[in-house]
């Protein structure tokens, strides 16, 4: 991990526990900026409190539901089934089309249901060579592919704990503002 004070570099990646605000800070840095951005995030789908789903947004608003308890599909992760063509379809081209239009690249989030598709991580793949900016959030967990990305030295990952949160707000934006 990278000291938050440290974040010099254009390609930032956000790890921490589950449900610690990666994605709500996101959503903040980029309402926050005056450039443009591409990509997406993912939603929590919840039914009656309980979690049954994920869903993918992007930054100009189509949605897909990737992941859910009910798909009866051959890719699973845990209760989820998984539809990678939602995410191929919604994310992998939100990820392109950002990196085609030169934005700032939003990717919420390398994560184990999503590095399950290879054009997914082809797609992450261009992204950080491409020479774009990318705000993003990234699996702690050990996974090969997001063990690569974490070890490259163009890409800052930062902790984000309650503690650090608001703070990294406003680092993040004043960095993507350069």
């Amino acid at each position: 991990m990278v000291p938050a004070g440290n974040v010099m570099q254009q390609k930032i990646l956000l790890a921490g526990r589950p449900g610690c605000g990666k994605t709500t800070l996101i959503k903040r840095v980029v309402n926050d900026l005056a450039r443009p951005a591409g990509g997406f995030y993912t939603e929590e789908i919840r039914e009656r409190s309980q979690r049954v789903g994920f869903k993918l947004i992007t930054l100009d608003g189509k949605e897909a539901v990737f992941a859910h308890v009910d798909f009866k599909t051959p890719e699973r992760l845990g209760k989820y089934g998984l539809d990678l063509s939602a995410l191929k379809t919604v994310g992998v081209e939100a990820i392109r089309e950002a990196v085609r239009a030169k934005q700032l690249v939003v990717i919420d989030e390398i994560g184990p249901m999503e590095i399950r598709s290879a054009l997914f991580r082809d797609a992450v793949s261009e992204a950080l060579e491409s020479g774009e900016s990318i705000l993003g959030t990234i699996t702690a967990r050990s996974f090969p592919f997001a063990d690569v990305i974490k070890k490259r030295t163009d890409v800052s990952v930062l902790e984000v704990r309650p503690d650090n949160r608001e703070q990294l707000v406003s680092e993040l934006s004043d960095q993507f503002k350069k």
